[in-house]
Parts: C-alpha cells; structure tokens; sequence
C-alpha cells in the first residue's frame, strides 16, 4: 500500500570546506550520509520504530553543490510496505545571494525495521495518520524548518547535547534564515540570552524554526527555537530559544545596508 503525502522533512545546511573535495564541490560521500540521514529521519517518524538502510536506488550525482552553497535534503515516505519503508530524497543546492537553486541528486532509500520492533504492520498507517503527525510539527509562519539528529560526537559526558554544539545548529539555522530574507552576506553579531530548558538525549532528533522578527538598516534579528523529540515515542520537549542578531557585510566586511 503506498502513502503518498507532502510531509516533507528537511535537513538544510551549508557546504563548508570540510566536505568539498578537490573541486570545491560537496564531497560524493558527505552528500550520501546527509541524505540517508534524513530519509532515517523521515522513516523513524512515520513508523516510530528502529530502521536501517537495506539499499539505495537510482542515484545520479546531475549538478555539483559548490563550496559557500546551501544544502536542502527534502525527504518524504513514497510508499509502505509489511516491514519497509521506501523514503525518496531530493537535493537541491542554492545560491546564497542570488537564491537560484538546482536539483542536484534524488534517490530512493529503502529502510527496514529492526528485528524486535512493534509487529504492527507498517502499511496499516493511515493517510489521516500522517497528516496528524505533518500538523504536530508543523509552524506555519517559520522562515525556516530543519531537523538533525544528535550523535556520540554531538554530546557530553551525560550523554545529551553538547549545548555548544546547540549554539551551533542554532546560529547556523539563523544564518540561513537571515540569509534568505534579504540575500546578503549576513555575519552574526550578538545573540541574546539563551535558556536551556531540557536535554537531547543520544540518538534524539533536533528539530529547529528560525523566523525573522525585525529587519533594520543594516542588521536582522532571527529568533530561533529548538525542540528534542524521542525517535521512537514522538515526544517532544521544548529545550531552547534565543534571538541571534545578524548583520549584512560588503566585499571587505564592513557592515552595509540591507536591501528592503
């Protein structure tokens, strides 16, 4: 039985210099860990239960993603089977200042259920199940929506997430934001007060909205929320917010004005 849905997860970053290769491109293999990263994002919430990778399909690296560029892996459940899943991933590349973007790569992941799971049939989700869950974590009114997942690297000695590595996927979730609000090279300024109310637990998805809030002259604030949410249960905690400042730079890093 197949479900076909726009609830559409995204993992969005940006191509740092420690994943291109010698062309300044996006290294191959640090592409195909984004996007089966998200397409086990995407499995684990529609069937809240643990899978792993079997195989991917039909994937054909068409347009490189350059160094400086944004990165959206966008990933949907295209269809449900007994024990599987079949999880579809788009990557698109965008330009920061110019905002084009070019489809770079899709592929299929096909995700099983671990032995030991729920015995619930997969396939018995309904579509109105789906659309729940879409509506649970929906905010409408957010510029940016994007999710990671907190690895043994991304903790402390507790096991839960390093706050410094939260700062991180916070103020990068501002970047971008601000980024595409007014398409100019925005560098962070100041960040106001950040409280963090509860822990991410290893193996947690992280799931971040950035939303513009103030436009001035020359700089921007982004006020950036973050939740933690169990693979396997759906709960989900509100553990942080902040408001990040950013300010727009010319070509010699002098603060400029932004373009209303």
């Amino acid at each position: 039985m197949s479900h076909h849905t726009d609830s559409t997860i995204h993992l969005t970053d940006i191509v740092f210099p420690k994943n291109i290769n010698h062309h300044e491109t996006l290294f191959g293999g640090a592409a195909l860990s984004y996007m089966d990263k998200v397409a086990f994002i995407a499995a684990t919430r529609y069937g809240r239960r643990h899978f792993v990778t079997a195989s991917c399909d039909n994937i054909d690296f068409a347009k490189p993603a350059f160094k400086g560029n944004i990165v959206d892996f966008a990933a949907k459940v295209i269809k449900a089977g007994r024990r599987s899943l079949k999880v579809e991933v788009v990557m698109r590349a965008e330009d920061m200042l110019s905002g084009n973007q070019v489809v770079c790569t899709r592929g299929i992941f096909n995700m099983v259920a671990v032995a030991g799971s729920d015995d619930e049939d997969i396939s018995d989700l309904s579509l109105s199940d789906l659309k729940l869950t879409k509506r649970s974590h929906a905010e409408p009114d957010a510029d940016l929506r994007i999710v990671e997942l907190v690895f043994a690297d991304d903790t402390n000695h507790h096991g839960t997430l390093f706050g410094g590595h939260g700062l991180s996927l916070m103020a990068k979730a501002g970047f971008i934001a601000s980024t595409r609000k007014c398409r100019e090279v925005m560098v962070l300024a100041s960040l106001e007060k950040t409280n963090f109310m509860a822990p991410i637990a290893i193996g947690g998805i992280v799931d971040l909205s950035a939303k513009v809030v103030r436009i001035g002259t020359k700089s921007l604030t982004v006020n950036v929320k973050m939740w933690g949410e169990e693979l396997l249960t759906g709960k989900r905690t509100f553990c942080a917010d902040s408001d990040f400042v950013m300010v727009a730079v010319d070509e010699n890093g002098k603060s400029k004005n932004i373009k209303k």
